[in-house]
């Protein structure tokens, strides 16, 4: 009995906006910035990252959670690539993200 309530409940609790992208200690050194914040910065490329979106086929994940763990991952990519300051490139589709990447600071 115990394990038929259990099952409902963590897929509710997955599905309400727990996270599992954890932000590396660079990836916390980067920032996220409109586009008119980058004036003298160097665009040094760009980062396409991705998370689920939906469990078990339909059960769509909540669109902040999503929308958190795409910054967070974009932030990480930033700080494997040197460097320091991102802006979203495109709008999120499919749990799908890109971001531009800067080098802003010296």
């Amino acid at each position: 009995m115990k394990k038929t309530i259990m099952f409902p409940v963590c897929i509710l609790l997955l599905a309400t906006g727990c996270t599992w992208v954890k932000l590396t200690r660079n990836g916390d050194n980067v920032r996220i910035v409109s586009v008119s914040d980058t004036q003298g910065c160097k665009n040094i490329g760009q980062a396409k990252v991705s998370v689920r979106d939906n469990l078990l086929g339909d059960l769509k994940r909540d669109p902040n959670a999503v929308a958190r763990e795409l910054m967070t991952l974009g932030r990480n990519s930033a700080a494997e690539m040197n460097g320091d300051t991102i802006t979203p490139a495109s709008g999120i589709v499919n749990g799908e993200q890109s971001f531009n990447v800067y080098k802003c600071m010296p």
